[in-house]
């Protein structure tokens, strides 16, 4: 009754244990860190930044189709000394002579025609905007493209310390049965020592693996801008892989959606509009003026006038025409110029979408290709699995040796670790697809 009772307390205390150790252990899912990244990332806040600025830039205020107003105000003081001597008479000397002026005034200028620089400018502008919004998303696509490389390694190497664990625990195993049979005679030293010296390889690559895992753990901190030492976390190993029917449709619509080809469309249609920006100096200005206007002058007295007040008020408008009939050859310059700009993003488009075209065909090539080695590897698995049970079997009766034993558990255990390398590699290679064709952020990860 007494020993039960204490198996009974062993068991609870390594339950709670469990327990405690479950709720202790962070788990991050993808969409998760995903979030996070998306909140947290630098350089994605940089990038929102800058669509800030070109919103800011493309908005009324920046357009030069508002007036302008100014006001402007002044005071005068003069404090003179002053001796009047004429021909004939006497002589007037004045001391501490004052007088002053003050005015005031409200100004406003409009440009009520420039060529139409300015429309062309304000739209300009908006696809500068445009152009910016497309610049953050390519950001935030490799930040995302990033994030999920070092998720699925952090994945991979959990799983790969997983397997190591079971190596070693057969491992462990296969010295207590080596010793047991040495110690009755059954075999020889030579067998317990080769059993400890695989259970050492096993337990340095089950360190060197676990210690890869905490500094790409760490690498993931950075990137979702947690701290370096934040309590150990999880993450989510399960790979799901996107149809082939929708994988396909993608790469059909792929020149349509790459965010390199659509921010070369916003470039050249900034540089459409620099042309005719440039045609505007062919173009006159007219500018409206006007004013209100407010104006006190105090004078003193002279030998011959007396001192005076006046005080005026009054607005006052005009229109302005401004037309360069020659500017030394500068506006048709920039002209030719702004065409030869424009050739050039043509040239570069082409040059960007038959890269595009090879890069998909390549990225799709490394996909089915990982793919298919995935699909080997898991059977692989599956035969090396049987080939290691059977051969544990014939091991625990005696009919193989250590060393046949210890080949079929390194076979199992190299078919594991290539299963999950490739599992992830062909993940990774529909993740750099998916950017390429400009799905990367419309579809589940």
């Amino acid at each position: 009754m007494e020993r039960s009772g204490k198996l009974i307390l062993v068991i609870a205390i390594f339950f709670m244990g469990n327990v405690f150790a479950q709720e202790e252990e962070e788990v991050i899912t993808k969409e998760e860190a995903i979030a996070l990244a998306l909140e947290r990332n630098y350089g994605i806040e940089i990038a929102e930044n800058e669509v800030e600025i070109a919103e800011n830039n493309q908005g009324i205020l920046n357009s030069g189709y508002l007036p302008s107003v100014t006001g402007r105000a002044g005071a005068n003081y003069d404090l003179n000394d002053r001796l009047t001597e004429p021909e004939n008479g006497e002589a007037l000397d004045q001391q501490g002579i004052e007088s002053n002026s003050y005015n005031a005034s409200v100004n406003l200028n409009y440009t009520l025609f420039d060529g139409l620089g300015r429309f062309y400018n304000y739209k300009s502008l908006k696809e500068q905007y445009d152009l910016s919004k497309l610049q953050a998303r390519e950001t935030i696509e490799n930040t995302m493209l990033q994030l999920m490389t070092v998720y699925y390694e952090i994945a991979r190497l959990t799983e790969n310390v997983e397997v190591l664990e079971d190596v070693l625990e057969t491992s462990k195993e296969r010295v207590t049965r080596a010793q047991y049979q040495f110690d009755y005679g059954q075999t020889n030293n030579l067998v317990v020592l080769n059993a400890r010296v695989d259970v050492n390889n096993d337990s340095v690559n089950l360190l060197q693996t676990r210690q890869q895992l905490n500094n790409t753990k760490r690498d993931l901190n950075v990137l979702l801008d947690r701290q370096i030492t934040a309590k150990d976390f999880t993450v989510d190993t399960t790979v799901n892989f996107i149809p082939k029917l929708q994988l396909e449709a993608f790469i059909m619509e792929a020149e349509t959606n790459n965010v390199s080809l659509l921010q070369l469309d916003r470039n050249m249609a900034i540089t459409a509009y620099d042309i005719k920006i440039s045609k505007s100096g062919y173009l006159p200005t007219i500018d409206l003026s006007g004013s209100y206007g407010w104006n006190y002058n105090r004078s003193a007295a002279t030998a011959f006038f007396p001192g005076s007040r006046q005080t005026t008020d009054g607005i006052s408008g005009g229109v302005s025409l401004n037309w360069n009939l020659f500017d030394g050859g500068t506006t048709s310059v920039q002209v030719q110029n702004a065409r030869i700009n424009y050739e050039n993003q043509e040239l570069r488009k082409k040059q960007v979408a038959l890269g595009i075209r090879r890069d998909v065909a390549n990225a799709l090539g490394n996909y089915e290709n990982r793919l298919y080695i995935y699909k080997v590897q898991e059977e692989n698995v599956a035969t090396n699995q049987d080939n290691f049970e059977r051969s544990q079997e014939q091991f625990n009766l005696g009919r193989i040796t250590s060393i046949e034993f210890r080949q079929a558990q390194v076979n199992l255990l190299d078919a594991r670790t290539s299963l999950n390398l490739a599992k992830y590699d062909a993940k990774i290679a529909e993740l750099e697809l998916l950017q390429l064709t400009g799905q990367l952020l419309n579809i589940e990860l």
